[in-house]
């Protein structure tokens, strides 16, 4: 939802004798030094052919026990949205949230790429991390990380958010790289959003690009429940967004018929008009000024933070009320932070 003007596509397929880095699946991550057998690309085409099958991983409406998640057809056309929650994502109480709005006219084959790969990619992308770390004598993270414990050593906190931002950070791009040279899905003006949450214990990391939202419901010392914005839409017209767009040759401006719409456009042609300034995919506009590197973020939670929101730009929050935008399609999924189980559809 939200994405192009202009419907118009070109194929930029890579090389299909390239091969990338194969991604494991959460049972071959091999945590504090553990023995590790390579995987062959075979292997990995299986693991993501069985995906469907992997437990607590839930990528279609129902509940799960955390979370619900919820999608619905708009008026405009094939849903272009995704989503996925993952518990027992990593040991110890590690769970894995993703919602995923595509846009252009392959949008929902990109959307549906990225829930299936992202995961894997961020699990990845962790272990190896975690492996240099340990190779370099420093502390091993085993799942959750205790509050208390963080307490006693602040600089194991530290390195903790370290790791996930890196994780992070070079999963994000390993996506979009793989999008890129993919032999069979045309991404040239095709894209979608990602906001991705990763819960462990009481840590909550956070990566996002273009204007999918999380929110957070939250008691304040009145015990009323308040909304907290987690995420900040990346969209074209936040200066820092469009200082990088212009300075890449982008081109940034509104249409007069939609006046509130700031869009990314072509240096020498109205065209896409990207209504996000971070994507994945999008690759006419990689050169002028939108990018996929994530917003990464990091948050302690107590017992106050109750559940977690995240959805696609066809929901609108207004103190904790969700708004149904009817004309275009809606994704909608809630991860309980607590005890409080999951509400009834």
């Amino acid at each position: 939802m939200g994405g192009c003007v202009s419907t118009s596509s070109r194929s930029t397929s890579g090389s299909m004798g390239r091969r990338e880095e194969v991604s494991p699946t959460c049972c071959d991550i091999g945590f504090c030094g553990q023995k590790r057998t390579k995987r062959t690309f075979s292997d990995h085409v299986i693991a993501l052919h069985h995906l469907p099958s992997v437990p607590n991983r839930v990528f279609t409406n129902g509940k799960s026990r955390s979370s619900c998640i919820f999608t619905q057809q708009g008026r405009k056309g094939i849903n272009q949205d995704a989503m996925i929650v993952w518990e027992d994502f990593m040991p110890e109480d590690v769970t894995f949230c993703g919602v995923f709005d595509g846009h252009g006219p392959h949008g929902h084959l990109v959307a549906r790429k990225v829930r299936d790969a992202l995961p894997l990619k961020l699990l990845s992308s962790m272990d190896s991390c975690q492996s240099r770390q340990n190779g370099s004598g420093q502390t091993c993270f085993k799942g959750s990380l205790k509050a208390a414990d963080l307490e006693k050593d602040v600089s194991a906190e530290e390195r903790l958010i370290s790791l996930w931002r890196e994780a992070f950070m070079k999963s994000y791009k390993a996506m979009d790289k793989e999008l890129r040279s993919h032999p069979n899905l045309d991404c040239f003006c095709s894209g979608s959003t990602a906001v991705t949450i990763v819960k462990q214990g009481s840590n909550l990391f956070m990566g996002y690009i273009g204007d999918s939202r999380a929110v957070m419901g939250s008691k304040d010392n009145n015990d009323s429940m308040v909304a907290i914005q987690l995420t900040v839409d990346l969209k074209p017209d936040l200066p820092r967004e469009a200082e990088r767009i212009k300075r890449c040759k982008g081109r940034v401006f509104a249409l007069q018929d939609e006046p509130e719409v700031c869009r990314v456009w072509l240096p020498f042609d109205d065209a896409p008009g990207l209504a996000m300034a971070r994507a994945f995919g999008d690759f006419c506009l990689k050169e002028y000024g939108v990018i996929s590197m994530p917003e990464f973020s990091h948050r302690l939670l107590t017992e106050k933070d109750q559940f977690i929101v995240l959805a696609s730009d066809g929901v609108i929050f207004f103190h904790l009320t969700f708004y149904l935008l009817n004309s275009g399609h809606i994704t909608c999924l809630v991860f309980f932070i607590t005890g409080m189980g999951c509400i009834e559809q």
